[in-house]
């Protein structure tokens, strides 16, 4: 039967964000909301309908479907829904029908919009897109393209060092990148090259290519202050050349970052990369977490502050390598340690294990593999467990002489797996798609990557195998509009934040990488990288991107409450320590993943 204005105002004064309205403000809007009865069975609206407004269930059952048919939602009294696409482009993600004699409260398009606009609180409940990034000149996030030094000064290897100096001392400059014919970076000179030039006597006429460093430390532009700072702690140099397809591009030095703020990860990269011991390490990533709440309360993008989380991975990494190169000596064939895992997409939270493994080159012995290289591993993975990286459960490390092996057995590997793509070949291809060079000699890794993407997306039957393993981690959701908890065991009631949260995104960038045969490792990287490619269209794309975001900052922020309440962090969240708001927009968040995945299921791909 039809409601009366004060029944309606009733009804929408238990509805968020309805709720936060003053009274004179709900007795104007009830009259523009239109009543719709439905029987059961009856559609509300089909994929692709423009939509009408947005819907508001007073009472019966309206069950939300996918474009697969597969259901996604049971609402009942009190849930809203058409605002993804009421914000997105005005039509239907989704197709809803009534399960039950129902009626609808619909809000014309309209007043939806003037909402959207006119009441803060109404707009946060329903924009569930990600907030324009944060202005300002936060080394965390600033691009270094942003405030790199561009078109540095340059000169040839067959220069004099006079020359040279010349230069320097005419531009007020504390460097020269050294260049060939076809622009490409070979070196970098400095006035401490100049300095040791004078002191070991040498003449003024020798060429640059005698004292200048060769090979330079570099990054692509697309890296943040904090790569630079990082690298330059570790390092110890002061110049930065940024080079992207081999050419120079910029330079970025100690005086440049000075117009930046500098983070306090940079003074733990700093003490990792001089720690004399593990133990010393050990005391320095203990502060990892204290890192994290000042990082999350700082307002830091989730990819940020990943990254630089695991930037002390990295360096723990190498300063354990090279602690390991004195103890047991140079090593005798050359050798690649990689990680993979979290470490390997560069998204290491508060609780992270270590997953890593050794190539080797062609011309190691048996004897130095299981010798010299295994007592590397072991003293760089009980390092690693010692600063927090535990043991890898599954032992996917490179103290297993299984991951510690020749480039050509590893390629014998990645040809295996694909060839025959059996569970395990599943499971170990989905982890180590993840490699990321971390210490040692890159060459060992260039090409592979590229050749098992080419060898991997063109074998069908491996790709099918792949995309129904990264199905088997399906998102938290009840059917009854909830969300779905353990249900028993030491963390009942709550949503693995891991396995059930960021996992299912992981899997899907991880398949588009592999369909496109995509080189970004990271996922953000790998959804940004699948849009521009068209694996995935542009609404479906930002859909995807700003369900990640906010399920993998609902993550961290639940592990930085952890550590301020004094304890220790983990992946478990329970609904009950979120606000009705949290919980709508990370189940929302949810809905968004679980419809892609079914696109993916059903071969249709990402194009939704």
């Amino acid at each position: 039967m039809p409601l009366s204005q004060t029944d309606l105002i009733r009804f929408l004064t238990s509805v968020h964000p309805y709720d936060t309205f003053e009274g004179d403000r709900l007795t104007s809007l009830a009259p523009k909301f239109r009543l719709i009865e439905l029987a059961a069975g009856d559609p509300v609206y089909t994929i692709g309908d423009r939509l009408e407004g947005l819907y508001l269930l007073h009472h019966g059952e309206v069950e939300v479907r996918d474009d697969n048919a597969i259901p996604l939602s049971l609402l009942g009294p009190r849930n809203s829904f058409g605002e993804r696409g009421l914000i997105r482009d005005g039509l239907a993600a989704t197709s809803a029908h009534a399960t039950a004699p129902t009626l609808l409260l619909l809000l014309p398009r309209a007043e939806f919009d003037r909402l959207m606009q006119a009441e803060p609180r109404f707009a946060r409940f329903f924009d569930r897109r990600r907030p324009a990034t944060r202005a300002g000149t936060d080394l965390s996030s600033a691009r270094i393209d942003s405030f790199m030094a561009p078109s540095p000064r340059t000169c040839r290897p067959d220069d004099s060092a006079a020359e040279a100096a010349r230069r320097m001392g005419e531009a007020h400059i504390s460097c020269l990148c050294v260049t060939d014919e076809t622009g490409r970076l070979t070196g970098i000179l400095t006035l401490r090259d100049l300095a040791r030039l004078l002191a070991e006597g040498r003449a003024p006429t020798t060429p640059v290519a005698e004292i200048m460093t060769t090979d330079p430390q570099s990054l692509p532009p697309t890296a943040i202050g904090a790569d630079v700072l990082h690298l330059m702690m570790e390092h110890r140099i002061g110049h930065v050349p940024v080079i992207e397809a081999g050419q120079l591009l910029g330079i970025v030095t100690q005086t440049d970052l000075t117009r930046v703020q500098a983070l306090s990860s940079s003074e733990l990269v700093a003490t990792l990369a001089r720690a004399t011991s593990g133990e010393e390490m050990a005391r320095t990533t203990a502060r990892i977490p204290r890192l994290l709440v000042q990082l999350i309360a700082g307002g830091t993008r989730h990819e940020v502050t990943t990254r630089l989380i695991t930037d002390l991975a990295d360096t723990a990494t190498r300063r354990l390598l090279a602690l390991a190169e004195a103890k047991f000596g140079p090593p005798p064939v050359p050798y690649l340690w990689l990680a993979c895992g979290s470490q390997g997409r560069q998204e290491q939270t508060g609780v992270s294990d270590q997953d890593n493994c050794l190539i080797l080159s062609d011309d190691v012995t048996e004897t130095q593999r299981t010798g010299y290289f295994a007592d590397l591993a072991r003293y760089v993975s009980d390092g690693l467990d010692a600063c927090g990286y535990f043991y890898c459960p599954g032992d996917m490390m490179a103290t297993n002489p299984r991951w510690r092996q020749p480039l050509s057995v590893w390629r014998q590997y990645f040809a295996g797996w694909i060839a025959r793509p059996d569970p395990e070949a599943q499971m170990l291809a989905s982890v180590m798609f993840d490699l990321r060079p971390i210490g040692g000699d890159p060459a060992l890794f260039d090409g592979l990557q590229a050749e098992t993407l080419r060898a991997a997306s063109g074998n069908s039957i491996f790709v099918a195998h792949m995309i129904a393993n990264s199905l088997k981690h399906t998102p938290p959701l009840g059917l009854l509009r909830g969300l779905a908890t353990i249900r028993s065991g030491e963390h009942r009631n709550t949503i693995d934040m891991k396995h059930a949260g960021v996992v299912p995104v992981v899997d899907l960038g991880r398949i588009y990488a592999l369909q496109g045969q995509l080189p970004p490792v990271g996922t953000r990287a790998r959804l940004e990288a699948a849009t521009a490619a068209g694996l995935l269209s542009g609404s479906g794309g930002r859909d995807l991107l700003d369900a990640y975001d906010l399920i993998a900052e609902t993550r961290l922020a639940h592990q930085a409450a952890q550590v301020r309440a004094g304890g220790r962090p983990d992946n478990y969240l329970s609904p009950a320590d979120l606000s009705d708001f949290e919980r709508s927009h990370l189940r929302d968040a949810f809905v968004v993943v679980k419809t892609l995945q079914s696109a993916l299921g059903q071969g249709k791909g990402m194009l939704g």
